[in-house]
């Protein structure tokens, strides 16, 4: 599923997965985040600050995109607003895209303005409500997409659709039919994004096994293929009460039953995963370990898992991800029957192919790539002030070390689709 561009990636997973999982993603990275947040209306406040801006052994969740579901009011998403604004160790920037109050729970978004910013190409607020939810056979809740514009970065390249899905609970055929509905509405929106978007979902599934039709619908092969999600831990199979894949359940942390379902999951599209630009942290043709929770192989996390809760209730003291303090403060923020968080990082290029920045890729990229290009493993050597950073930064479009004729192949496509 990778594209041959991940073997020329080891630096970034060395020094990406390993270090991004172990502390705040730096300047050139973004961690997207989803999670249930059992019905929230207010309070809980000190217990998801810690959550979510704990640190344990240099870990902490931190993220700077928060997809959330189970909110019930617009004066719920200003509560968790100010939750993450005032958080210790918070950057303040934080924002919410505009509230949309829809029949049962609804989909929140948050997001960091240091980061992104809401993308209004294809709606007046970057929030576009893909399907309104109702009664049976509808699914139960609105389906909602908000788009973003990287802070890093130029024109489609940086510019990424995220989907929250909140989907029917249960595993009668009626159930299955409607999760099924909202998975075909999401796929044929995703379908029918601009060329060159990138897009994932997340949200709380509530599929139990990925051989159901709902999860097919999302990540199986069609005609069409412009819409299609991609698993990036590599990890299909039957999740409820299976002890291989009891690393990455995310449900429930406190309730009957313990940690038993990989409820809560992010998918990535193709274009996230092929090894170029805006990509995964990750290597997303290795399947998830079933043995440790810290994958080198991943950036993806569920946040307070450590693989020792299996059919039982999340373990505080010990845990080993995350430590006491922040498992017992995921345990209250699940409020009786709930959810952990699940995150991954997305590497974020520099202005890829777009030298000076600029927002166009021009005759003057052309030329600056002409003096950046030194060949096959020879390092570049450009025209001061120009550094031999920025040559690999805009133009090493394979991540192995060179600027060649190789990456001059991938500029020439770039160039001819401005």
């Amino acid at each position: 599923m990778a594209g041959n561009g991940f073997a020329g990636r080891v630096r970034i997973l060395s020094i990406g997965v390993i270090l991004a999982v172990a502390s705040v993603v730096s300047a050139d990275e973004i961690r997207i985040a989803n999670w249930n947040v059992t019905n929230y209306e207010s309070g809980r406040a000190s217990e998801f600050q810690t959550a979510i801006y704990g640190q344990y052994s240099g870990r902490t969740m931190a993220p700077d995109v928060l997809i959330g579901q189970e909110f019930i009011s617009a004066a719920a998403v200003t509560n968790f607003l100010t939750i993450l604004n005032t958080a210790a160790g918070s950057p303040g920037d934080w924002a919410a895209a505009d509230f949309v109050d829809g029949p049962d729970t609804d989909s929140a978004f948050f997001y960091r303005t240091g980061k992104a910013t809401l993308a209004t190409d294809l709606s007046p607020n970057g929030v576009t409500i893909v399907a309104v939810g109702g009664a049976a056979p509808n699914h139960p809740r609105n389906i909602m997409r908000y788009d973003i514009r990287l802070a890093a970065g130029t024109s489609a390249e940086t510019v990424l659709a995220i989907y929250s899905t909140h989907m029917k609970s249960g595993s009668g055929s009626d159930d299955k039919q409607r999760r099924l509905l909202e998975a075909q509405r999401v796929r044929d929106d995703a379908e029918s994004l601009p060329a060159g978007w990138h897009f994932l979902i997340g949200g709380d599934f509530n599929i139990q096994s990925s051989a159901q039709e709902a999860y097919q619908e999302l990540v199986g092969s069609q005609a069409n293929n412009d819409g299609r999600f991609f698993d990036p831990i590599n990890t299909p199979g039957s999740w409820n009460n299976t002890y291989a894949f009891r690393i990455v359940h995310t449900q429930d942390p406190i309730g009957a039953g313990g940690m038993d379902d990989r409820h809560d999951q992010i998918l990535l599209s193709a274009g996230l995963i092929d090894g170029l630009g805006l990509d995964y942290i990750g290597d997303a043709s290795v399947p998830y370990s079933t043995s440790t929770w810290n994958d080198a192989n991943h950036s993806y996390r569920s946040w307070g898992n450590d693989g020792t809760s299996y059919n039982t209730t999340l373990t505080i003291s010990g845990n080993q991800m995350v430590g006491a303090v922040i498992a017992q403060a995921l345990v209250n923020c699940a409020a009786g029957a709930g959810h952990l968080p699940v995150f991954l990082d997305l590497r974020v290029p520099p202005c890829i192919a777009d030298f000076e920045c600029d927002g166009d890729i021009d005759l003057e990229d052309y030329a600056a790539f002409a003096d950046c290009m030194a060949g096959p493993d020879e390092a570049p050597d450009p025209t001061p002030p120009a550094l031999p950073e920025q040559c690999l930064e805009t133009f090493d479009f394979d991540f192995d070390d060179d600027v060649d004729a190789a990456d001059f192949a991938k500029f020439q496509q770039i160039l001819a689709e401005q």
